[in-house]
């Protein structure tokens, strides 16, 4: 592939993170980029967090679109957008950032790239199709729980070792959440972890599929790898299993958009390109 050469009118944009080095969105952008013929780049970013809040408006001073915003910054995000939209406002971080018109504007679209993830990697599967059981509580359950109650799903319910944490997320999400100390399997429509159980140098998710109905699905947030024991358990059983890439790939494209002025595509090339950076077990 001939290398791309950036004009004085080339648009930039990038991901916040400290660190940023683990970081696949260059990788997924910089794909995009290429095949879309762009003129523009997206960079990798790593600001330490007592320095957060001066990078975002150094890069919005600097011409930047806009950028991603990753481990540890997502909620110092939220507190230093002009403008956050409802999707930031229900998780409470913000994962997005556009700048435009001199305005730091915030949304999270990790709820939307867990659906559209999800919609793809389970054809047939919709929110409406029955009860949701999300295993832990942290910021990523935040997004995905409020995206489910959102779309219109029936119950969901949150399984976190911290129970008190779990009923605060529901109290501040409000709707058909509850709280269980057992994951209730047994007319689940959708299993989802949340943790970073089954990620290498982590213990492995200690939950048996084989309870689930035989049309549930199950999916994993965690990406590295892109299999982890919980999919491996559910494939098994005949069960629908969506990975964490799907996520990853999906939450990017409104981002993107709104920077490059063009809405991408997550096909196999993308999802190719991203996974043959990740270990596949």
């Amino acid at each position: 592939m001939l290398m791309r050469l950036l004009t004085g009118h080339a648009r930039l944009a990038g991901v916040l993170g400290w660190p940023v080095s683990h970081s696949r969105s260059p990788r997924l952008h910089g794909h995009w980029l290429a095949t879309l013929g762009i003129d523009g780049a997206y960079l990798p970013l790593p600001v330490r967090p007592d320095r957060f809040e001066g990078a975002v408006r150094a890069l919005a001073d600097l011409g930047f679109q806009g950028a991603n915003v990753t481990i540890p910054h997502k909620q110092a995000a939220f507190g230093v957008c002009d403008v956050v939209d409802a999707t930031a406002r229900r998780a409470g971080a913000v994962n997005t950032l556009v700048f435009r018109d001199g305005r730091i504007e915030g949304s999270n679209t990790d709820g939307f790239g867990f659906l559209e993830s999800v919609r793809a990697g389970a054809p047939g599967w919709q929110p409406t199709a029955g009860p949701a059981v999300l295993m832990g509580a942290g910021g990523a359950a935040r997004a995905i729980a409020a995206a489910l109650v959102d779309a219109g799903c029936p119950r969901v319910t949150l399984v976190n070792r911290s129970r008190v944490r779990a009923e605060a997320l529901a109290q501040d999400l409000g709707g058909p959440i509850t709280i269980a100390d057992a994951p209730p399997l047994a007319d689940a429509a959708l299993l989802v972890n949340t943790t970073s159980l089954g990620m290498p140098g982590q213990p492995v998710l200690a939950i048996d599929p084989a309870s689930l109905p035989a049309t549930a699905v199950v999916a994993d947030i965690v990406y590295v790898p892109l299999e982890t024991p919980l999919l491996a358990a559910a494939r098994a059983r005949g069960l629908q299993a969506v990975d964490g890439l799907g996520m990853l790939l999906h939450q990017a494209r409104p981002g993107f958009e709104a920077w490059f002025g063009v809405a991408p595509a997550v096909d196999a090339a993308l999802r190719a390109v991203v996974a043959a950076d990740i270990p596949a077990r």
